[in-house]
C-alpha cells in the first residue's frame, strides 16, 4: 500500500514538473504582456514601481525552468537532498507568488487615483502631432478605448490645443469607427465617442494587473500540489525500509 502511495506520488510529481515547465511560459507571457500594455498606457500611470509585480512574475517564471529541471532529475533519481532542495526552492517561489498577489491588489487599488492625476495633464500637453508621445498616447488610447475626452468629449474644449485651433473640432481618434466623413466637429457629437477615456483607462490597467495576481494564484496552488507530493515521497523514503531496498536492489532475507 505503501509502495503504491509512492508511485503514485512520484508519478503526480513527474506530471508537474512538467506544468512547471508550461507554467514558466505562461507567467514570462504574461509578464510581457504587462509591459507591453502598461507602454501604451505609461502616459497615463506615472508609478512606475506598478511593474514590480510584472517583473517578479518573469523572474518567477524563469525560475520555474530550472525547478521543472531539479524536480525531474531528483524525482527520477530517487534523491533525497535533490527534493529537499525542490521543495525548499518550490516554498521560496510559493512565498514569493503570495507577495505578488499582495502587490498586485496593492497597485490595482492606487490606479484610480493614479489615473485620476495624470490624465489631466497628459491632456493639456496635447499639441495634435505624431512627434509627440504624449499626443500619440491620447490618440492611441481613443481609438483602441473608442473613447473622447476625460469623462466626455466636451472636456476638449478646456485644452490649449481645442482653443488654439479655433475650429471647433476634437482630434480625429475621437470619430466613432461607423461615422463616415467625420471631422471631429462638435457639432456632429452622433459622430464621436461619448465615454470619456479616464474610466476605461482605470479598467484596461485594473484587467492587466488582474491578469498577474490570477496567474500567480494559479500557479501558487500547482507549486503547493507539488511539495506535497514531494514530502510524501521524502517521508515514505525514510521510513518505509521496503522501499530503500528496492531503490538499492536488495531483498529480506
Amino acid at each position: 500500500m505503501g509502495q503504491c502511495g509512492i508511485t503514485s506520488s512520484k508519478t503526480v510529481l513527474v506530471f508537474l514538473n512538467l506544468i512547471f515547465w508550461g507554467a514558466a511560459g505562461i507567467l514570462c507571457y504574461v509578464g510581457a504582456y504587462v509591459f507591453i500594455t502598461y507602454d501604451d498606457y505609461d502616459h497615463f500611470f506615472e508609478d512606475v514601481y506598478t511593474l514590480f509585480p510584472a517583473v517578479v512574475i518573469i523572474a518567477v517564471g524563469a525560475l520555474l525552468f530550472i525547478i521543472g529541471l531539479i524536480g525531474c532529475c531528483a524525482t527520477i533519481r530517487e534523491s533525497r537532498c535533490g527534493l529537499a532542495t525542490f521543495v525548499f526552492i518550490l516554498l521560496l517561489v510559493f512565498v514569493t507568488e503570495v507577495v505578488v498577489v499582495v502587490l498586485g491588489y496593492v497597485y490595482r487599488a492606487k490606479v484610480e487615483n493614479e489615473v485620476d492625476r495624470s490624465i489631466q495633464k497628459v491632456y493639456k500637453t496635447y499639441n495634435g502631432t505624431n512627434s509627440d508621445a504624449a499626443s500619440r498616447a491620447i490618440d492611441y488610447v481613443q481609438r483602441q478605448l473608442h473613447c473622447c475626452g476625460i469623462h466626455n468629449y466636451s472636456d476638449w474644449e478646456n485644452t490649449d490645443w481645442f482653443k488654439e485651433t479655433k475650429n471647433q473640432s476634437v482630434p480625429l481618434s475621437c470619430c466613432r469607427e461607423t461615422a463616415k466623413s467625420c471631422n471631429g466637429s462638435l457639432a456632429n457629437p452622433s459622430d464621436l465617442y461619448a465615454e470619456g477615456c479616464e474610466a476605461l483607462v482605470v479598467k484596461k490597467l485594473q484587467e492587466i494587473l488582474m491578469h498577474v495576481i490570477w496567474a500567480a494564484l494559479a500557479f501558487a496552488a500547482i507549486q503547493l500540489l507539488g511539495m506535497l507530493c514531494a514530502c510524501i515521497v521524502l517521508c515514505r523514503r525514510s521510513r518505509d525500509p521496503a522501499y530503500e531496498l528496492l531503490i538499492t536492489g536488495g531483498t529480506y532475507a
